[in-house]
């Protein structure tokens, strides 16, 4: 066992605690920024470095997160992570400089300041700031301090008794249980201060069931940006181990997956996160800005099947994709990118909106403060639209339901992607018929979402476990659509 934090008792936590009674707390999180430094400071520091350039911040960031594993009928392991710095970045024309550490004080900060030298100074006005116009999408309490660590230990020890005892062919399970409360403020050159407390949790369940000499694997994980309490309902951990389990036990049926172009009909939900890799990316301004997407110098040109209507949105209570203000102060908001199958929009920072000459989006989003902040998205969708899910299956008399997916990979620029289905079943006469296995999707976005031939009326958001990956950085993000029939994708299996 791998125990990086010991319990609440003797370690890290206590000490934690004991600097909250004399200098900061939860009630007052912008303590955790400011233990050695003054906010009049940081200001002016902000101010003095900053004000000769276009645009830029000051990013602060308090963050501390825990991740319990539990495996093979015992925990495997227990993380548990704290730590701040700052990240100052300035940005003339189309260059950045950026330089943090983790280390707040005005002293690392004058020492950060000497890159932003190498920068050529601004030639017209600076960027204006963000406006005030965000609401809380969250609460502020920490979700960590809240629950002893004896009791998650003991939720993982109830949820792997419980799935072993459903049923007998379930061979392994594993429970991943994590949680992290940060708290960030963003100081600009022109008397801008705003301030984030972000909690996040979010628990997996994987059941390995065994028939024979085959395996199979299903999986299930949930989350958002609130407390453990919701994860701790008999109610909700029950439910992520019956989807778990009927997949695993599903995928014990399943057989070779077939190959060639057909039909397929996508469910809802997390399937949507082939919508995010085939077409969210390539909407991202950076790439549009560098005419590097396929979808660059399309705005106003239809891209999609009629009826097709892709949203971002990080201003929806509690997701997991959501935030306030995103991590250059600007508020979250809805922003469509594709209406009734035309182009409307793209995810913008306030460095790719300016060059472009459009308005920051809410989209400006970092991993943490050793970051640079880029277009990100938030939560990606397709709305529904007025199809009955199980007739669009019924209008398939050959093809794949994509019920569920795991890994894939797009190229931005072509938009070409390959996706992996986790559980699939053949369509044979307008019904579902046999689990398979080994299913991969491959085709491309932009011509994707031409070949939409039917959109349900379920539209459904992911659970709350995705992370987007981009540049090398991880952020939480969301995912959804309806179920939706699709023309002509190509599906490669390994049925003979």
């Amino acid at each position: 066992m791998r125990l990086l934090r010991p319990p609440l008792r003797a370690g890290g936590r206590a000490r934690r605690l004991r600097l909250g009674r004399s200098r900061v707390s939860a009630a007052d999180p912008r303590g955790f920024l400011y233990r050695t430094l003054d906010p009049a400071e940081a200001q002016r520091l902000a101010a003095r470095h900053l004000e000769r350039h276009d645009d830029g911040e000051l990013y602060l960031q308090y963050r501390v997160s825990e991740a319990f594993g539990f495996d093979d009928g015992r925990l495997k392991t227990a993380d548990y992570n704290s730590g701040s710095g700052f990240g100052l970045r300035g940005v003339s024309g189309e260059t950045t400089a950026f330089s943090h550490a983790s280390e707040i004080s005005a002293a690392a900060i004058e020492r950060a300041a000497a890159t932003l030298q190498l920068l050529d100074p601004a030639k017209g006005a600076a960027a204006p700031p963000p406006p005030r116009t965000n609401q809380a999408m969250y609460g502020a309490a920490d979700p960590l301090s809240a629950i002893p660590f004896a009791d998650k230990v003991a939720l993982c020890q109830q949820i792997d008794a419980a799935a072993r005892a459903r049923d007998p062919r379930v061979a392994q399970v594993s429970v991943t249980l994590t949680g992290s409360w940060s708290v960030v403020e963003i100081v600009r050159a022109d008397g801008f201060v705003a301030t984030d407390v972000r909690p996040l949790v979010r628990l997996s369940v994987s059941i390995v069931a065994k028939q024979g000499d085959r395996r199979e694997t299903g999986f299930h994980g949930l989350g958002g940006r609130y407390l453990y309490d919701q994860l701790f309902e008999p109610v909700t951990w029950n439910r992520a181990i019956d989807v778990a389990l009927a997949q695993a036990l599903v995928n014990l049926e399943s057989v070779a997956a077939p190959a060639g172009e057909m039909t397929v009909v996508c469910g809802p939900g997390w399937p949507g996160v082939l919508l995010h890799e085939a077409v969210g990316h390539g909407l991202e301004g950076d790439f549009n800005r560098k005419k590097t997407s396929a979808f660059s110098g399309r705005l106003g040109e239809r891209v999609a099947a009629p009826g097709v209507t892709v949203i971002d949105e990080g201003a929806i209570h509690d997701r997991r994709g959501s935030l306030t203000i995103d991590d250059e102060g600007t508020p979250t908001g809805r922003t469509v990118l594709i209406e009734d199958g035309i182009l409307k929009g793209y995810l913008q920072d306030r460095l790719n909106a300016r060059l472009m000459g459009m308005a920051p989006t809410g989209n400006g989003r970092r991993e943490s403060f050793a970051h640079a902040p880029m277009p990100r998205m938030t939560n990606t969708f397709m709305l529904g639209g007025s199809d009955d899910p199980e007739e669009l299956v019924a209008r398939v008399p050959n093809g794949i339901y994509a019920k569920s997916f795991g890994g894939g990979q797009v190229d931005i620029t072509s938009g070409k992607f390959v996706f992996s289905c986790t559980e699939a079943y053949r369509i044979r006469g307008g019904k579902l018929a046999e689990p398979v296995k080994g299913a991969t999707l491959i085709g491309d976005g932009p011509s994707v979402l031409t070949r939409v031939k039917g959109i349900g009326n379920d539209l459904a958001l992911d659970e709350g476990v995705g992370i987007c990956g981009k540049g090398g950085q991880s952020v939480p993000a969301g995912v959804g659509q309806p179920t939706l029939l699709v023309e002509g994708l190509t599906v490669g299996g390994t049925a003979a």
